[in-house]
């Protein structure tokens, strides 16, 4: 078998390893930039008069999230971390070799057979989706082949990535780009 360079797309900003979604929130907060403030809208007086909303810039990549709609600081900041991480996962790639990626612990850990059982809202999903990604798109956007080197089907791995309409289209449009078919919803 002859040696094949991964696949690099221009869709996606690539990054050194770890992937950023995959680590500790404590390290990943200090790569951020966290600005408060006010918004208007529903949510009472508490809402309009302090600075509950959030907003977090990952100052290496650029990537941005916010929450706005709880009343609380705090509970907003939980939000602003949770999408910022999904986006993270979305929009960044780690370099990985297309034949002989080796699953992370976190990936070996969650999976069950060929199977990998996980809810879109756990704290898990984002790391496993970006781990996912970075090999799918190593694999030139490959499912079948990317599925068989994560040790899960390919029903599975679609599955995985449908439960973010973010990374199911940019996986299709990279499909399309390379010219294979869409992956069907």
């Amino acid at each position: 078998m002859t040696y094949r360079p991964p696949y690099v797309s221009d869709r996606f900003q690539m990054v050194p390893a770890p992937h950023p979604a995959t680590i500790d929130e404590i390290e990943l907060l200090k790569q951020c930039q966290i600005e408060c403030g006010r918004v208007s809208g529903p949510g009472g007086q508490n809402r309009n008069r302090r600075d509950t909303a959030v907003w977090m810039i990952h100052t290496p990549t650029g990537v941005e999230a916010q929450a706005t709609e709880r009343r609380s600081q705090a509970q907003n900041k939980h939000m602003a971390m949770k999408r910022l991480r999904r986006r993270l996962a979305i929009q960044l790639r780690v370099a990985t070799s297309r034949d002989r990626h080796s699953a992370s612990d976190l990936w070996r850990a969650r999976r069950q057979g060929d199977k990998m059982c996980v809810n879109p809202d756990h704290e898990d999903y984002p790391g496993l989706l970006a781990e996912a990604l970075d090999v799918v798109v190593a694999r030139r956007f490959d499912l079948a082949g990317a599925a068989g080197i994560l040790g899960i089907t390919m029903s599975q791995l679609s599955r995985l990535i449908h439960h973010d309409k973010a990374a199911f289209a940019r996986v299709n449009e990279g499909r399309v780009e390379v010219g294979l078919p869409p992956i069907r919803k």
